[in-house]
């Protein structure tokens, strides 16, 4: 359980990972210096699954995920309040969704890190937070 302070904290916090996390998906060009890293770690320690080259409309959607989820996260940052942290946990479960399905249908296995991690921040957004007492107000 969460006191409302630590949890506006732990929406900041996770504002910032996404931030840090998604800021190269925003331009083709830092996605594309992403995409050559990320297709080097995958071939340099032999992961399962395959990570294709990216395409026009691929980069375009890359490109779209980034650009909004940059806004979010900023948003969070600047104004952490409560019923975004739930609005991101629902976000990160249908995010998780979707990253197990592309891991089921052959995606890289490097997806799993951040398959991690959403599930990760979703779990901790949804627990319960502690209403004060009218002791402490």
């Amino acid at each position: 359980m969460w006191s409302s302070t630590q949890y506006r904290q732990l929406v900041r916090g996770s504002a910032w990972y996404d931030l840090i996390v998604i800021a190269a998906f925003a331009t083709p060009w830092s996605f594309t210096a992403l995409h050559g890293v990320l297709l080097r770690l995958t071939q340099t320690f032999n992961l399962p699954g395959e990570l294709p080259p990216f395409e026009p409309m691929h980069m375009l959607m890359a490109n779209l995920l980034g650009s909004i989820v940059c806004v979010w996260a900023v948003l969070r940052i600047r104004d952490p309040q409560p019923v975004f942290g739930r609005y991101d946990a629902v976000g990160r479960f249908l995010f998780s969704a979707w990253q197990a399905y592309a891991l089921a249908h052959g995606a890289s296995s490097l997806l799993a890190i951040f398959l991690f991690f959403e599930l990760a921040w979703g779990v901790a957004q949804v627990l319960p937070v502690r209403t004060p007492s009218r002791a402490t107000i």
